[in-house]
C-alpha cells in the first residue's frame, strides 16, 4: 500500500462508488464544522494524508478522521458524525419523521406527525403536517440509512401529486382559503439536478442534507442544535437502538430527562459520560 504526501494528487472512491481527487479542504471544512480548532485540525489532516492510497474510499477517511478526532474531543467528533448519525436513525423512516417534527417545532410550528388526511380524492397518511401563522404545510420525509443515494425526480412528481390532492380539499377548511399551503420534501440525502428543477417550477419546497444552500438541513440543525442522539459516541449501537424503539430522538431529550437512560440500562458512571457529551453539545442552545 503506497502512501502520497501532501502535495500528491489521489483519487478516492465514493459512495456511489465514482471516484474523485482527494480534497483537503473539504476535509478541513468539515473538521471546522465540528468546532475544532486550527491546531487540531491541521494535525488530523496530515495524519489523514500521511495514510492515504490510491482508490482510499471516503469512508475509510471519514472512519481515520472521526477517530482522531474522538481522541481530541468526543463533542467535537459527535458533531462531525452528524451525516452518519442520521443514517443510524434507521432501519424504520418513523425516527427521522420525528426528527423532522423536532427542527420545525424549534422554528415556531405547531406539528402533527404520521396523521391521515382527506384529500379531494383519496386519503392519504403525511408523515408531517406544520403550521404556523398563514402557513400550513404537507411534508413528507425520504429517509436512507446508507449513503450514496438521490431523490430522482419521480419522488417530487409524485408527492406534488398527494399535495394537490391534499391542498384542494384543504382550501375547503374554514379559514384557510387565504392561508398559504404546500408540499414539502425532506431528504438527509440529496436530490438530483432534475428534481430540483422540478419542485422549483411546481413550487414545491425541497430540502435536502446540503440543499438549499444555507438553509440545508445541515445547516439547520447546526443553527438550532438539535442533534440525534445517534451523534453520541459514548453510546452503544445497541444503546442507541432502545432509546429510538422508545421514539426517543434527540440529545436535548436526554438533556431535559436524564433518567431516559435508565431505558437502555445504563450503568450510573457510563450516565454522567454520556450527559456530559451530551450536554456539550446542548448547552449553547439552551436558553
Amino acid at each position: 500500500m503506497k502512501e502520497v504526501t501532501s502535495n500528491q494528487k489521489i483519487l478516492v472512491t465514493k459512495a456511489s462508488g465514482e471516484k474523485a481527487l482527494f480534497s483537503p479542504e473539504k476535509l478541513r471544512h468539515s473538521l471546522h464544522r465540528s468546532g475544532a480548532d486550527e491546531n487540531t485540525i491541521n494535525e488530523i489532516l496530515s495524519k489523514v494524508q500521511e495514510n492515504l492510497f490510491e482508490g482510499i474510499t471516503t469512508k475509510k477517511i471519514y472512519q481515520l478522521a472521526i477517530t482522531l478526532l474522538k481522541k481530541e474531543s468526543k463533542p467535537f467528533a459527535a458533531k462531525y458524525k452528524l451525516k452518519r448519525a442520521i443514517m443510524e436513525l434507521g432501519p424504520s423512516g418513523f425516527p427521522f419523521k420525528k426528527y423532522v417534527a423536532a427542527i420545525l417545532k424549534h422554528q415556531g410550528f405547531s406539528v402533527r406527525v404520521g396523521e391521515i388526511v382527506k384529500g379531494h380524492c383519496v386519503n392519504h397518511e403525511i408523515d408531517v403536517i406544520a403550521e404556523k401563522e398563514n402557513q400550513h404545510f404537507m411534508i413528507e420525509c425520504k429517509y436512507h440509512n446508507q449513503s450514496g443515494y438521490s431523490c430522482d425526480v419521480k419522488i417530487p412528481l409524485y408527492i406534488q401529486a398527494r399535495f394537490k390532492d391534499v391542498e384542494e380539499q384543504w382550501k375547503n377548511i374554514q379559514g384557510h382559503g387565504t392561508k398559504f399551503h404546500q408540499g414539502w420534501v425532506v431528504t438527509n440525502t440529496k436530490f438530483t439536478t432534475d428534481a430540483i428543477q422540478y419542485g422549483q417550477c411546481a413550487g414545491l419546497n425541497l430540502l435536502g442534507w446540503d440543499f438549499p444552500k444555507k438553509k440545508s438541513l445541515r445547516e439547520q440543525i447546526d443553527e438550532s442544535g438539535l442533534y440525534p442522539l445517534t451523534c453520541l459516541t459514548t453510546l452503544s449501537l445497541h444503546e442507541k437502538q432502545l432509546l429510538l424503539n422508545e421514539k426517543i430522538v434527540l440529545c436535548k431529550e436526554l438533556c431535559d430527562n436524564p433518567s431516559l437512560l435508565s431505558i437502555a440500562l445504563i450503568a450510573e458512571e457510563r450516565k454522567k459520560l454520556i450527559l456530559s457529551e451530551a450536554n456539550t453539545l446542548c448547552k449553547e442552545f439552551q436558553s
